[in-house]
């Protein structure tokens, strides 16, 4: 099957003098999105050669430690739901969930 299209999705990551994130910026042509303003990114990927995981975390200075557990319960929530799509393991997504709500209450984040 030959490729119809390529789809490409762009980061800019503008660093200080110690290579900290100072600004992160992201566009998506086909989502619409053009250099739209980010404080943070969770990357994932997977090195099918090496059955390994390659990652990429970055945040800005001025990310607020209140919207980074916001942003580490949602990307939480999101890869339950994302495990469930991929396997239809119901019984483990639902234990996921059940740690997303639990990490939830302890960070007090009240429908955030």
């Amino acid at each position: 099957m030959a490729i119809a299209h390529t789809s490409k999705i762009e980061f800019t990551v503008e660093l200080d003098e110690n290579r900290v994130p100072e600004n992160i910026s992201w566009s998506a042509e086909d989502g619409g999105i053009n250099e739209e303003e980010s404080k943070a990114i969770m990357l994932s990927v997977w090195d099918h050669k090496q059955k390994d995981t390659l990652r990429m975390d970055l945040w800005t200075k001025d990310m607020p430690v209140d919207e980074m557990k916001q942003f580490f319960h949602q990307t939480l929530v999101s890869m339950a739901n994302t495990f469930h799509r991929a396997t239809n393991d119901e019984k483990m997504s639902a234990t996921m969930k059940d740690f997303c709500d639990y990490f939830a209450e302890k960070l007090e984040l009240i429908n955030k």
